[in-house]
Parts: C-alpha cells; sequence; structure tokens
C-alpha cells in the first residue's frame, strides 16, 4: 500500500506500482469505441501510461496535453492515458483540446487495471478511482520506469518519463 496526498490530506492505495524491472501487468481497459483492449494491443510499441484520477480535472488535463505533444506523434511509441472517465468524456476532452495522438482508455467495465497496477484509492473522497501516476514500458511490455504522483493535484515529472522511452 502506498500513501499519496490531495490537497495535503493522506490517501491510501491498494498497493504498489509494478516494480522496475517486472514484466507490466496485461490490462483490460476500454477505448474511445468502446471495444475491449488489452496490454497486447500494443505489441511491439513503448507504452507511455498516463494513469490520472479524470481528465475534467486541470493537471490530468495539462498532463495529457503534455505527453501528447512531447511523445504523441512517435511511431514507435503508444501514449495510453487511463482514467476513470467514460470514453464519450474522454472523447470530448480531446476533441475540445485538440489531442489527436493519444489513446484514451477507460476502466469502465472493471477496475482490475487500478488494482493490478497498485493505484486504486481506497479511501479518501477519490474511493474508486486511480492515484496519478506514470508508467513506461519497453516494446516487450517491461517496466522501465515509474512514478507516483505524491501528491494528486501536482504534476509528474514529464522529463523523466520522456528520457524512459
Amino acid at each position: 500500500m502506498a500513501t499519496v496526498t490531495l490537497e495535503g490530506n493522506p490517501i491510501n492505495t491498494n498497493g504498489d506500482l509494478p516494480a522496475v524491472g517486472t514484466q507490466a501487468p496485461d490490462f483490460h481497459l476500454v477505448d474511445g469505441d468502446l471495444k475491449d483492449v488489452h496490454l497486447s494491443d500494443y505489441a511491439g510499441k513503448k507504452k507511455l501510461l498516463n494513469i490520472v484520477p479524470s481528465l475534467d480535472t486541470g493537471i490530468c488535463a495539462t498532463s495529457t496535453k503534455k505527453f501528447s505533444e512531447s511523445a504523441g506523434g512517435r511511431e514507435d511509441v503508444a501514449v495510453l492515458i487511463i482514467s476513470a472517465d467514460l470514453p464519450f468524456a474522454a472523447g470530448r476532452f480531446c476533441s475540445a483540446e485538440k489531442v489527436d495522438n493519444v489513446t484514451t482508455l477507460s476502466m469502465m467495465r472493471s477496475r482490475n487495471f487500478a488494482r493490478d497496477y497498485g493505484m486504486l484509492l481506497v479511501d479518501g473522497p477519490l474511493a474508486g478511482i486511480t492515484a496519478r501516476a506514470v508508467v513506461v514500458l519497453d516494446e516487450n511490455d517491461k517496466v522501465v520506469y515509474t512514478e507516483l504522483v505524491p501528491e494528486i493535484a501536482q504534476e509528474p515529472d514529464y522529463d523523466a518519463a520522456l528520457a524512459a522511452l
């Protein structure tokens, strides 16, 4: 279990991010077309998982736009934005913000992703959705970088995540 804060108030996750050097857990998420997707759907690409509570918040929106601008156009990288948002809401966000080179994925059918990646908030006002984190995977789905952002209202370390790609 890890502890993060929301405006200084402690909140606990159900576990810890996968360790660097380990194989990333598979996932079952939903894309913007309401199709089920798994980690294997991005085989052969490096993956940047930007795990956010909701795109309907300023920090989540900012991190999505920054990662989109920095890594979204690379052919060898899949930038995956993972949240509890419905695919429709994520699609509206991307359309309104002109973000078109990331893939938004929703936990709408299952919270197993959040559990398996140790990011499910188990208490506090955001219980049931994710903490803020970044996980970078190589083309073989090995974890090469993780960051659990200690304060949910804080941006991740973009430079470190992008350097890991």
